[in-house]
């Protein structure tokens, strides 16, 4: 559900504007309406900032898990002293070993294929090349292999073997600078410089790079202040646009300030107010003045907020669709994934993930969640680790059976749909009676009856044990009525009628969307059979002389691994479409709500 707001007015003097909104600060209650982005030189400054102290944050933690595993040279320099340093000098000199790694990494790689280059050549020094230029020779150098190296060229020419290698040879051919010369075969291109120089430089550059590295090892040891100094760069950037955003008037002696705050914290405000002496007004928000979105829910849809948010928020007024949405979407991710044994590992390990990662104990509790929907969906058919529950364990007859086969499951997961379609639009015929009149949400209604009903008349033609009653053809022909007197709720009956007859065409549309739910059976049976080949390679492997449970053991774990991740991919990206574009569309929902920020001193 969205937290319903209080609008307050304020209207301070310039002179206190500044202190008025460091303590509204303190209190971290109101939301101010203000810019979202820089607008001057100086929140731009405030701005940028944020962000670098944001990025170096995120550098120095990607950082660590770089070089995990690594084993650190010996370094000659000292790393320079780091305690002392401001926040801003840290910054900077986190920016600048950055910066020195990324360009002496790109010199490390020249270099190296400059070693490659001209090592072939031996050394061949620039100081030499110049004493022979001033013995008026000039220097030519060629490659071919030894097949195609013809003797009597020494014969004729002033040769010197520089080196033999691969099957080549690579020769120097001494010929007067004042003279022209051609030879037989193209002339190779010259090294910039000899090896043995280029290797010295990738020497000196390798220990300035290894102090580097430890510099950077030694500044990750601050990431927690650049965070916390991100944090506070934020604070003051916030604190600035909603002074610069307040509207001046009475040639800028005061300023007048809107903000909203939940209505549950009134009390808090209104006595923090009144200490402050500041002239206010409180109103019941309302949609029109667009006020923030804050979500208020249960522990089980509190999980699923994040989901929704990828899309967007409500409209203030809007009907919060997470609740609702949030056990489908549990379910979906199973019927996708489609294997008991991998719900059994990500609740396990989400469990144990919450140990090590406290900071992500939502996350991972929905993780436990989507792994326990995975379970439940998974025994329909009953498929534990890309195998039949049956081939694993002796079960009765009587068990067995229960099982879901593929094309009740392809079935199954029509019907889910459906539902889930259904249920849309009854919360939309709920939610239009209740907030505009009853005549809003009859269309509705009706399309719901006619979706059950269509259901049940095809599923009995499939089914002959499956006998509908003759009044629910009439219940039938009463929806399709609604449909057509109450698809358009305005106008002479005429333009009713009209739009009424226009409005079955939506049914392509619903069918659309039903066919959308075949998704489910297509990814979790892909899963599945992913997962009986990996089986079905590693007992292959058992034949393997000595060594073969060892490697259909690894293939068996490499090979269930990947496609848990394949599968988890599927069935977190192919619910969350169902749910922002058949769900949301069939629920009328139109979101572009705004979250709830207000002023804090830090913020989480």
């Amino acid at each position: 559900m969205i937290t319903k707001m209080d609008k307050y007015s304020f209207i301070v003097f310039h002179t206190d504007l500044a202190l008025f909104l460091e303590n509204l600060q303190q209190l971290g209650m109101v939301d101010i309406t203000r810019e979202n982005k820089a607008v001057d030189s100086h929140s731009k400054e405030l701005y940028d900032l944020n962000t670098r102290y944001t990025r170096a944050a995120r550098r120095l933690n990607s950082f660590v898990s770089d070089i995990e595993g690594e084993s650190a040279d010996a370094a000659v320099e000292k790393i320079p002293e780091t305690d002392n340093l401001t926040d801003r000098e840290l910054l900077e000199l986190t920016e600048e070993a950055f910066q020195n790694k990324e360009q002496w990494e790109q010199e490390r790689e020249q270099l190296r294929r400059e070693i490659s280059e001209s090592s072939v050549w031996g050394e061949l020094h620039k100081e030499d090349i110049d004493k022979l230029n001033a013995l008026g020779y000039k220097i030519h150098l060629f490659s071919t292999s030894e097949k195609s190296f013809k003797p009597e060229w020494e014969q004729e020419y002033i040769i010197h073997k520089l080196n033999e290698a691969n099957g080549k040879i690579y020769f120097a051919v001494l010929a007067p600078a004042d003279e022209e010369f051609s030879f037989e075969i193209p002339e190779s291109k010259q090294p910039a410089r000899s090896f043995d120089i280029a290797e010295d430089k990738l020497t000196e550059l390798n220990v300035k790079t290894e102090n580097n590295k430890r510099l950077i090892l030694k500044l990750t040891e601050y990431t927690s202040r650049f965070e916390k100094a991100s944090v506070k760069a934020g604070a003051q950037l916030d604190l600035y646009l909603a002074g610069i955003s307040s509207q001046r008037e009475a040639e800028d002696t005061i300023a007048l300030l809107t903000g909203f705050a939940p209505v549950e914290n009134r009390e808090s405000v209104h006595s923090f107010l009144e200490k402050e002496q500041i002239y206010y007004l409180t109103e019941d928000a309302v949609s029109e003045d667009n006020p923030p979105v804050k979500l208020k829910n249960n522990f089980f849809s509190r999980l699923y907020e994040p989901i929704g948010e990828l899309y967007m928020l409500p409209k203030y007024g809007e009907t919060d669709l997470t609740p609702y949405f949030a056990p489908f979407y549990m379910l979906f991710f199973g019927l996708c994934l489609g294997d008991m044994g991998y719900g059994l590992v990500l609740l396990i390990g989400a469990a144990i993930a919450k140990i090590k990662m406290p900071k992500l104990r939502g996350y991972l509790t929905l993780v436990q969640f989507l792994g326990l929907g995975a379970i439940l969906m998974a025994l329909l058919p009953g498929v534990m680790f890309g195998a039949k529950l049956q081939d694993l364990f002796p079960l009765p007859e009587s068990v067995t059976s229960l099982f879901f086969s593929d094309l009740k499951m392809f079935w199954f997961a029509i019907i889910f749909g459906l539902v889930q379609i259904v249920f849309a639009r009854l919360l939309n015929a709920v939610t239009a009676i209740i907030k505009k009149g009853w005549q809003y949400g009859m269309h509705n209604i009706g399309w719901s009856i006619v979706i059950i009903w269509a259901a049940f008349k095809y599923a009995s033609s499939m089914v002959p044990e499956l006998v509908i009653p003759a009044f629910a053809n009439y219940v039938a022909i009463a929806g399709a009525a609604l449909i057509l007197f109450f698809s358009e709720t305005g106008g002479n009956i005429f333009v009713r009628l009209a739009k009424g007859t226009l409005a079955f065409y939506d049914v392509t549309s619903i069918f659309g969307d039903m066919l959308s739910y075949i998704r489910l059976f297509g990814l979790g049976t892909a899963g599945a059979i992913l997962g009986m080949v990996v089986n079905s390679v590693a007992m292959s492997m058992t034949g393997i002389p000595y060594l073969g449970w060892f490697f259909a053991g690894v293939m068996l774990l490499v090979g269930h691994i990947a496609v848990l991740a394949l599968s988890s991919l599927g069935a977190f990206v192919h619910p969350m479409r169902l749910t922002f574009v058949e769900f949301y569309k069939n629920a009328s929902f139109s979101g572009g709500g705004r979250a709830f920020r207000p002023l804090v001193k830090e913020k989480e």
